[in-house]
This record gives C-alpha cells, structure tokens and sequence, in this order.
C-alpha cells in the first residue's frame, strides 16, 4: 500500500483480531490512522449474556477493547452515536421483513447503509476528514481502468471470504475503502496480532449481528394455519415470524417423513410445509440490484454463479436483466433502483429464500447484488 502525502485513513473498528490488525497494517504502511466504531445498541437491552455480537449489550465492553488497541498502536479513537438511525434502518427493517414473511439479511445492508455511509457522514460532523476508510473485512478492492469502474473481489482466504458482506456497496463507497486483509488467511492475521503484542490477539471469533435469539427482537405477530401444499389445515403456527423457509424443527406436525416449510404467506397468515423436494427452485428473481462490476443492458443474458446466502455454495447459472417494479421499505428506496434481475439456476437448489441476499460472481469478481423476491 502506498501512503504518499500520508492519507488519513479512518478505520471501522469492532474490538475485535481482524479490524485491530487493519488499523496496524494501515499504520506501519505509513498512513495516518485514526479508529472509529459506532454505537447502536440502547442502554439496557437483552439481560442475558450477548457475547461477540454486532448488536447487544456488550457493545461497552467492545468499546474498551477497541481504545486498548488505540492506545497500544498509538492512534486516536472516537465513538458515533447511531442509536436512532440504526433502530429506523436496520432494526424496522428486520422486524418488518419478517412481518412480512421473509428472511432479512441486516449485516449486508448494515455495511452499505450504516457503516459504510452513516458512520462516514457522522465522522464527518464531528470534523473528522478522511481519504480512506478502512475495516478488517477479507474482501479485495481495484479500479478497473477499462470500464472505469471500482471492482470488488474475493479474499484470498476463500474460506473467510466477506464479499457477500460488502456486495451493495455503491460506487462512490468503493472507491475510499480499503481492505487491509483482503491478501491474507486468517492464520496470517492472527500471528501479526500476536507479534505485535495486540490485546485482542487471542479474542475468538465474533457473531453475525445478534447472538442470542433472533425472536427477541421482533414484534409478536398472531397464530395461523399451517397448511399443506394442498391447502390442508395440520396445525397452527403462533407467528410467522418464527418460521423461515428450510426450517424443518419446530413445526409441532406429526409426519412418518420429514416436513419443511416451503412457503411463508403473510397476506393469510400461513405457513405452507412440504417434503424437502418441494423446496426445490430453478428460476428465482433478485430485486434492488446493485451492479458492481459493470451495468448489463437490458435483456442482457449473462453466465456466472449466484450465492443465494452467505454459506451457500456458488451456484451455476444464467442471469437476465430486467426492469421490474420499484420496491418499498424502510431506508431502500433512496438507496438501490428499481433493477430486476432473472436467475435460472441449470441445477435445482433447495430453500432459496425470499428476503435473503443474492450475490452473483464472476470468477473471483462480484458482478452485483440484491434481494431475493
């Protein structure tokens, strides 16, 4: 990394081996590194235990360990208050989507709403320029001379691979952002940390936004039917927002085969359940896209590979642009255009669900990303 004219570079920190070792790789390459996290979660939520979590009550803690490594770096750190815009951006959003019968992703739109934007403009407020900002994310990033585009592509590390994570952020967003680990496997990073006597050198791996249990933090919604792909009544459900598709324990439905729910219908308060041959789909839409890479016109076909979810397996197939409806809900409108993509997967994949994010690839490049319908 080149750090001419010493670029200031802001670090989102998390208190955690991978952020800490960003913002000390960052500084040995001579820029000028200041830390900065967020703080989202209210005074007193959850009593129980939310260790290693985005959002929870040990964000305190988290807080501490992050100035520990500031102060053993000797950078600046300081703390934006986002309580407000985190509850009306991602916590609606989490809460409504599964209202609604579908399976949220908050981290993906957390980093392209909040980390990656309202952090930055509350960095700003308080004075704070940058050049860069900077996090702990294994993801790479490279401007494209030929298309004049900001290209996001995948860790070395496949195993720890965030592009999934970062795949709607805009243009503008890639173009300051650098990705310290994006070159390196996690064994790597671990060992710098303790070379360079980090406190956090030891610290286990953290969780995806919430640790406990999803249920705490949504509305309680009514009992209803739970259906057979038939439309026979075999029970009762006591919210949908308990239930997502693939699930198959916790169904309460006496069967001699295994049963899976297959459909969430929030207009009727159902919940549909089937065999695990009914979660079978070979032609899906993605909504909201946000195309990365490059802008295919319309009815432009494209072959390369889909993940339906962050674990899933990268799944062959043909893309086709569309223009679809403008979709609705809290923070999405101003954020992604009305872009509609067609996926038509050449083998069938089990429980594609609608809410989730689809990200497709192309080799090693991210092509673009939006929301399952």
């Amino acid at each position: 990394m080149d750090a001419q004219d010493r670029k200031r570079v802001l670090v989102g920190m998390s208190g955690g081996v991978d952020s800490s070792v960003a913002a000390l790789l960052l500084k040995k390459a001579g820029y000028e590194v200041m830390g900065v996290t967020m703080r989202i979660t209210p005074e007193g939520v959850a009593p129980a235990a939310r260790k290693l979590a985005c959002y929870g009550e040990d964000e305190a803690a988290e807080i501490e360990d992050i100035e520990k490594v500031a102060r053993h770096l000797g950078i600046e750190f300081r703390v934006v208050d986002l309580r407000r815009e985190y509850q009306e951006r991602i916590l609606n959003y989490f809460r409504e989507e599964y209202a609604r019968g579908r399976t949220p992703n908050p981290c993906v739109k957390c980093n392209a709403e909040i980390k990656f934007g309202l952090l930055l403009e509350g960095c700003r407020r308080l004075g704070l320029e940058y050049d860069y900002f900077a996090t702990g994310h294994y993801a790479r990033v490279r401007f494209d001379e030929g298309s004049g585009r900001w290209l996001l592509l995948k860790a070395r590390d496949a195993a720890k691979d965030q592009s999934y994570f970062l795949s709607l952020l805009s243009q503008e967003q890639l173009a300051r952002s650098l990705f310290p680990l994006g070159d390196l496997r996690k064994g790597e990073v671990r060992k710098i940390a303790r070379e360079h006597g980090l406190p956090v050198s030891e610290k286990e791996e953290s969780q995806d936004f919430y640790a406990g249990d999803y249920r705490e933090l949504l509305k309680k919604g009514s009992p209803g039917p739970i259906k057979d792909l038939e439309g026979k009544v075999l029970g009762q459900h006591d919210g949908i927002e308990n239930y997502t598709i693939g699930q198959r324990r916790g169904l309460g439905i006496a069967s001699s085969g295994r049963l899976y729910v297959v459909r969430i219908e929030a207009e009727t308060n159902t919940v549909y359940i089937g065999e695990e041959k009914d979660l079978l789909t070979s032609k899906f839409y993605v909504d909201r896209v946000n195309w990365v890479a490059r802008v295919p016109a319309v009815e432009e076909e494209i072959e390369g590979a889909v993940r339906v979810r962050y674990r899933s397996p990268e799944l062959h197939c043909r893309l086709i642009a569309r223009t679809g409806e403008k979709q609705t809900g809290p923070g999405l409108d101003e954020m992604f255009g009305p872009e509609t993509v067609e996926v038509t997967l050449f083998t069938p994949y089990k429980a594609v669900t609608p809410g989730q994010v689809a990200v497709f690839y192309e080799g090693e490049l991210v092509l673009g990303a939006g929301f399952i319908r």
